[in-house]
């Protein structure tokens, strides 16, 4: 069953939309026509492990509206235009994609949604990992619960860490702070 967090245990890291940006990837243009490609590990930060695409979309149609656990993704308006809105409980950005040589990466724990699809338009996505059902939350509460959870406990984690001082027990147990 789709969106069952504890199949795969929590995600590793409550990303914030600061995680989410476009990237302008290089454009080659001749007489011939233009050229433009994605490297994974290069131009974004993943090794691209799927490839689909959205087309044929029936106007006002919506497409995705979920997050995932741990897959990243990376997307691009291969033809036409379209919205990717995304969010985290507590903010929320759009982007309009219309250029074949730019993208979106998606990082995990970010909720999305692909609107406003132009006619003929085409949707690329890379993704980090190849299909896993269980990789996705499909039911923004339950993704909200999670996220507060993840985000809460990173709070926690960075509250309580602290450099060791001398005497603190460290040279105690035969190990050095230097």
């Amino acid at each position: 069953m789709r969106g069952q967090s504890w199949k795969r245990g929590l995600p590793r890291h409550a990303n914030t939309l600061d995680d989410v940006y476009l990237v302008s990837l290089s454009r080659f243009t001749d007489d011939r026509g233009s050229l433009s490609f994605v490297e994974g590990k290069t131009h974004i930060p993943f090794t691209i492990e799927r490839v689909f695409y959205i087309y044929d979309v029936p106007s006002g149609a919506t497409r995705a509206g979920h997050a995932h656990h741990v897959l990243e993704q990376f997307i691009v308006a291969m033809s036409g235009s379209f919205t990717v809105s995304v969010r985290t409980p507590s903010e929320a950005r759009r982007f309009h994609l219309l250029k074949p040589f730019e993208g979106l990466y998606v990082p995990p724990m970010i909720w999305r949604d692909i609107e406003e699809f132009s006619s003929g338009s085409v949707a690329l996505v890379l993704a980090s990992t190849a299909y896993d059902e269980t990789d996705y939350f499909e039911d923004y509460p339950t993704y909200v619960d999670v996220y507060t959870a993840i985000a809460s406990a990173e709070k926690t984690i960075a509250s309580t860490q602290h450099n060791p001082e001398p005497g603190d027990g460290l040279a105690q147990r035969g190990r050095s702070n230097v």
